[in-house]
């Protein structure tokens, strides 16, 4: 059976139910992958667990679906730019489990390597820690912290070929190749789609192997998460 879908709605279709784990790459608005989480909303399924660094913006990436309140927790590291995250999570309609973001980013390798758990000093002494085992390593203490794995990942790659052999673009390759290895289904949203042997084998990120499904989507939106501008010398 071949990998590649006509549209979003048909990659995930069957994937996505009520209560399903979710994880979406990207940082910032950089490499998100818009079009599936569009067809997210469009399932409708509510209670849903979304891993992410962030939660997009008012009516941008995750905030869609925060806007629809199909997300019940999040697991993230930074969320300062969503008014209506903040809204959900301060009213207490969300629920926050909050991580520092290498250690973020660590439990979704650890999750996508097969690593159950690891021991780190980030947090020791402050909240994150309440409720962890702490252990001491060569006269340090660590916090045991759980790898992360989601029922299916949502990614966004710069190319690919039908195989599902990936590569990311500057920003986007911050998340998104790490989660690719920790979904149980990864479908991913591809700018470039080539055919099997156009891309360099040198320069590909994310074998084919961790990948179940792709959507060709091109000229996708790119969006400013903060847009600064200076004065003009002659303005």
């Amino acid at each position: 059976m071949g990998k590649v879908f006509e549209n979003a709605r048909d990659a995930i279709d069957g994937l996505v139910n009520d209560g399903t784990t979710l994880m979406a790459g990207g940082f910032g608005l950089c490499g998100v992958p818009g079009a599936l989480i569009e067809a997210v909303k469009e399932t409708g399924a509510r209670n849903l667990t979304v891993i992410s660094n962030n939660a997009g913006v008012d009516g941008v990436g995750l905030g869609i679906l925060l806007e629809t309140r199909q997300i019940r927790k999040m697991i993230s590291s930074y969320v300062g730019e969503n008014k209506r995250f903040a809204q959900q999570y301060l009213s207490g309609e969300l629920e926050l489990e909050f991580n520092p973001q290498g250690t973020l980013a660590e439990r979704i390798r650890a999750g996508g390597a097969g690593v159950p758990a690891f021991y780190t000093r980030t947090g020791v002494g402050t909240v994150i820690a309440e409720g962890k085992e702490v252990r001491e390593f060569g006269g340090e203490k660590y916090l045991m912290e759980l790898g992360l794995r989601a029922d299916v990942s949502l990614v966004h790659a710069w190319k690919a070929d039908t195989e599902g052999n990936l590569v990311f673009r500057k920003a986007a390759r911050n998340f998104n190749p790490i989660m690719a290895t920790a979904g149980g289904v990864t479908v991913v949203q591809v700018e470039h789609l080539l055919e099997p042997g156009a891309l360099d084998p040198d320069s590909i990120h994310t074998p084919g192997i961790y990948v179940d499904r792709i959507v060709h989507v091109p000229n996708v939106a790119k969006h400013i998460e903060q847009r600064t501008v200076r004065k003009r010398p002659n303005a």
